[in-house]
């Protein structure tokens, strides 16, 4: 069985839902405190012992790979100021030399085309597919337990959490079979299924580990959903040759892709961290009790 050592992050939206920031902004470099979102997900990554990170990219995205490239002058400056700890810590989230790789997604076709794109840089062997918009807050990384998870099955996994019943038709909801060591047997999977049709109650978080076959599946696979090559569509095809598992993820997930999403990822995270709980709890206190009615005001467009 191969080890799952590379992660592939598509990072070519245009993250119209937050423009006009989005406009000289990529939506993955917004920060969530003092991170950008796709750090969260690279750490997440690295923490479950990915070796390789692969960015499918697209138009104006070059600052994310700036992001991940050693800045000698700051370096320098920080060193020189004796700004220690600053530098150590960035040092510390710089990977190698050697373990990123960015590749272009040309046109706009959806994730299953962006996956896809990947193909010569994963090759032939099981990758990681993070999902950037979406960010985790666990003790321990949903990834890393998602490898555990695969190094006892040898097949695809794909991590799923709760939803709320009435809410099923907004999510890639799974079907739960037996269970099967830290997981549990996919029966199947349905996007946005119809009310009152779910098999379950448990939706794709963004976090999955796939073999490569799907490459062959998306090479041929016809445009769904919105007009996209859809990846559920190819792993509905895969599920006929292989197995998938679930991984039932217990933490919470951040949809940062939304505005509401990504300011309640940043008042989570500050909350979490301890040098900043109490600062953001009495923030936060005094933010509700100045709180008046106020006349609904229409944004300018």
């Amino acid at each position: 069985m191969k080890k799952v050592r590379k992660a592939v992050f598509p990072v070519a939206g245009l993250g119209t839902r937050f423009l006009p920031a989005t406009k000289s902004i990529p939506k993955e470099m917004l920060t969530v405190v003092d991170r950008p979102v796709i750090q969260y997900v690279v750490d997440e990554a690295r923490e479950a012992g990915i070796e390789h990170f692969i960015f499918v990219t697209g138009r104006n995205k070059a600052v994310i790979e700036d992001h991940f490239d050693v800045q000698f002058e700051l370096y320098d400056t920080l060193a020189q100021r004796g700004k220690d700890d600053q530098l150590s810590r960035l040092q510390r989230l710089q990977p190698s030399p050697g373990q990123t790789s960015f590749t272009r997604q040309q046109v706009p076709l959806g994730l299953g085309h962006a996956v896809w794109c990947a193909r010569d840089l994963v090759g032939d062997e099981p990758f990681a597919l993070l999902l950037p918009d979406m960010i985790m807050q666990m003790d321990q990384s949903c990834l890393k337990q998602m490898v555990e998870l695969y190094e006892q099955t040898g097949n695809n996994i794909i991590a799923v959490q709760e939803c709320d019943p009435a809410e099923t038709h907004k999510y890639g909801i799974v079907g739960r079979g037996a269970d099967v060591h830290s997981g549990f047997e996919i029966t199947g999977m349905v996007e946005k299924p119809t009310h009152g049709t779910a098999p379950s109650n448990l939706y794709i978080n963004g976090r999955y580990i796939l073999q490569p076959e799907i490459f062959k599946i998306l090479e041929g696979q016809e445009k769904g959903a919105g007009n996209e090559i859809q990846l559920t569509d190819a792993m509905l095809k895969l599920e006929k040759q292989q197995p998938f598992y679930g991984y039932h993820y217990q933490g919470r997930t951040f949809d940062c892709g939304s505005p509401e999403g990504f300011i309640e990822a940043n008042v989570a995270f500050s909350l979490w961290r301890p040098d900043m709980h109490d600062n953001v709890v009495d923030m936060l206190a005094r933010s509700l009790r100045d709180l008046r009615p106020i006349e609904r005001r229409k944004m300018p467009r």
